[in-house]
């Protein structure tokens, strides 16, 4: 199998939280309990709590062991994408298929939407590390940022985090996604930071707009106001910033097919593809005024950096999930 030919697995890709990540996209795109403001990937298509098999569990683990056959052992597997993977309803058979097939630690990102459900929970008690969002403190700001879908509240999604810590065995990461002028006040923030005391994470996670979002009010929140909030959480929260250093020793097959792979799945700039490529600048720049030139790839600004995304062309039918987010 050419790396062409994968439709869930993408990567290795550097990983601003785990390392050298190969991602796992187990949901077809923006299929998801959320439709966040501050998406990269814009509005949510499918927005439902339904669950089911929206992939095949044996394509995913057949194009995961080809892959780890030929190929050298990733950081982090991860389970990521545009769709939230806690609507697969046979997540606890993928979770156990990766574990039986390899022994590198599997990270699941997931909005946290569905932890309340015990068969969610259980799915997940396998995983070394899930990284849950909470973007909000209470039900008011959690409709007007996560924008769930009707018949989900705030309580129900948080209380599910906790309850999730009570039995998980592995390491919760918290990621905490604020906003300019509407999570980034101290009032805000520790209404936030009181609901982490509860789910007891390992690490929590700063995080604010990086990439042009769905809706131009999500605005990004100045580092120096990131780095004052930090203090309010238990334990002392980190800022995640775009990875700049290089993959050593990683080969990163700097071809187009691997750029607009990248691009498929979320938008960058020419500096976040090389970091995360492993490529030297001149090289990302030849690929991506190749790309303009074949009307391959769109641009989009956030103040004055230029961002990257394939164009909606790409996205087709015969591969399922292509169009999705890659939160790493």
């Amino acid at each position: 199998m050419t790396e062409q030919a994968y439709k869930h697995i993408f990567g290795p890709v550097l990983s601003r939280r785990l390392g050298r990540s190969l991602g796992v996209d187990i949901m077809p795109f923006k299929t998801c309990s959320y439709d966040c403001v501050y998406c990269e990937q814009g509005r949510t298509t499918n927005h439902t709590l339904h669950r089911e098999e929206y992939v095949p569990v044996s394509s995913v683990l057949d194009e995961l062991r080809r892959f780890l056959d030929t190929r050298p052992a990733p950081d982090y597997i991860t389970l990521s994408g545009a769709g939230e993977p806690t609507l697969h309803a046979r997540l606890g058979d993928i979770v156990d298929g990766i574990k039986s097939l390899t022994p590198v630690p599997l990270a699941v990102i997931t909005n946290g939407s569905l932890l309340w459900q015990a068969t969610v929970r259980n799915a997940l008690t396998a995983a070394e590390v899930v990284l849950p969002s909470l973007d909000a403190g209470n039900e008011e700001l959690f409709r007007r940022i996560d924008r769930p879908v009707a018949d989900l509240s705030f309580e129900q999604m948080v209380t599910g985090m906790v309850e999730f810590r009570t039995a998980f065995p592995g390491e919760i990461w918290l990621e905490v996604l604020l906003l300019d002028g509407i999570t980034s006040g101290e009032a805000e923030v520790r209404e936030i930071a009181a609901w982490a005391r509860l789910i007891r994470p390992e690490r929590i996670q700063l995080n604010t707009v990086v990439r042009p979002p769905s809706e131009s009010f999500a605005r990004p929140v100045p580092r120096e106001t990131l780095e004052a909030l930090a203090g309010l959480f238990e334990p002392h929260a980190e800022i995640i910033a775009d990875y700049g250093g290089a993959l050593a020793g990683f080969n990163a097959l700097p071809d187009t097919s691997r750029v607009l792979e990248v691009l498929r799945r979320r938008p960058c700039s020419a500096k976040q593809l090389a970091d995360t490529l492993g490529m030297r600048m001149t090289e990302v720049s030849k690929f991506l005024q190749g790309l303009a030139e074949q009307k391959m790839i769109d641009t989009d600004t956030l103040g004055d950096i230029v961002f990257y995304k394939a164009t909606s062309a790409l996205y087709d039918n015969s591969t399922p999930g292509r169009q999705e987010r890659m939160s790493l």
